[in-house]
Formats: C-alpha cells, sequence, structure tokens
C-alpha cells in the first residue's frame, strides 16, 4: 500500500487531507529516517505562504532529498505562475489544499502511475497562456518542437495547445476522434510527452515563449 507524507503546518488542512489518506502522516522539512529510499511514498507539501521563488526552492530541496518521491504541492489560493515554478522544480502534481477526499486520491494515482496532475481550471488557463505564442511559432521558427511532426501531427497539436478537446478537433478538421487520438498519440511520442501538459510544459520551456504570450 502506497504511504503518503504531508509537511503540513496547518492541522485543519492535515485532518482533512487525512479523510483521503487515513494512513498518511505529518512529517518535518526534514523527511523522516529512510523515507527517501523507501518504495510506495507519495510526499505532500503544502504551500502555505511562499512565493514562488521560495516554492521552487523548497521543491528543489525535498527533490534532493529524494529524487525518487513523486512530490505534490497542495495550495490554497492555485495560480498558474506557482504551479510553473513547482513543476520546473520537480514537482509532479499541484492541487487544492481543499480538494475533496475523492480527488486527492486520483492525483496519487497519476502521480504513482508516472503522469502529472494540475487541476482542470489552471491547465486550461496555462495552455491558453501559450496559445497565441505557439501559433505565431509554430510556422515561422526555425529549429520549432514542431518540426518533427507530420501537417495533420501539428495541425492536431496547435489545436490542441488552444485548449481543444478531442471532438472538438474533429470537427475543426473534419477527421474522425479515433483519428485525432491517434494523431495525437504519435505527436505525443514524437516531443517526448506524455500528455497535454507535458505539452504546454514543453512549449514553456523554450525561451521567450510565456513572456511573449502575457
Amino acid at each position: 500500500m502506497k504511504r503518503h507524507y504531508a509537511i503540513c503546518s496547518s492541522d485543519e488542512l492535515l485532518v482533512r487531507w487525512k479523510k483521503a489518506f487515513p494512513g498518511g502522516v505529518r512529517c518535518s522539512r526534514d523527511l523522516p529516517h529512510g523515507a527517501a529510499e523507501r518504495e510506495g511514498v507519495v510526499l505532500w507539501l503544502h504551500q502555505e505562504q511562499m512565493h514562488p521563488a521560495a516554492l521552487a526552492t523548497e521543491v528543489s530541496r525535498l527533490r534532493a532529498l529524494a529524487p525518487n518521491l513523486p512530490l505534490v504541492v497542495m495550495s490554497l489560493d492555485p495560480r498558474q505562475i506557482d504551479a510553473l515554478h513547482a513543476f520546473d522544480a520537480g514537482a509532479v502534481g499541484y492541487c487544492h489544499a481543499l480538494a475533496v477526499p475523492e480527488l486527492m486520491e486520483q492525483v496519487a494515482v497519476v502521480v504513482d502511475n508516472g503522469g502529472l496532475w494540475l487541476g482542470p481550471e489552471l491547465m486550461r488557463r496555462m495552455i491558453g497562456s501559450v496559445a497565441a505564442a505557439f501559433d505565431r511559432r509554430a510556422g515561422s521558427t526555425p529549429g520549432s518542437v514542431l518540426d518533427a511532426l507530420s501537417p495533420r501531427e501539428r495541425a492536431v497539436v496547435l489545436e490542441v495547445a488552444k485548449g481543444a478537446a478531442n471532438k472538438e478537433i474533429a470537427r475543426t478538421l473534419a477527421i474522425t476522434a479515433r483519428t485525432v487520438k491517434a494523431h495525437l498519440g504519435s505527436a505525443f511520442a514524437k516531443l517526448g510527452v506524455r500528455d497535454r501538459l507535458q505539452l504546454v510544459l514543453m512549449l514553456k520551456s523554450e525561451p521567450g515563449v510565456l513572456e511573449s504570450a502575457a
């Protein structure tokens, strides 16, 4: 059974968190002895009042202590900039600290299976923040990440970057939803990403994308 540890100073939030993970325990910033070497451990960090840079520093510190543990950040005020700093520093999940137990359990399943978790609202906003810049760069930037894609795969990925669902993409491109899924899977494989979130993070890593879209 997966073991959950929480770095959280709020008793109220800890009680709520334990509704999702009854066997979970609070730990200090130095982590329990031997936790970093154990399998089946998820580490949850409450952001509290940390600014983005401080959050990134703390996530990086914890990742250095326990590089193999999936780390999820919980925030009472989820913000895109904080999520980006957390993921850049090595977090694999970012969610609301007041999420219902069922949602937290979903987060745990996703990160346990090697995925990344970002709430739907933040994901839409993150995708939207790069959509315009992605459109501008797609056809003109030498060495673009899109160069590896076929024209149809590129068209599908461009629609994904705008936040479109598979059915919407199918209507826009006059193809079937199954074909969209096939093109998207092929594109993800070529780009080395697992999902839409990783696609956006990849675009964000290219110099100037988010800045020019702001």
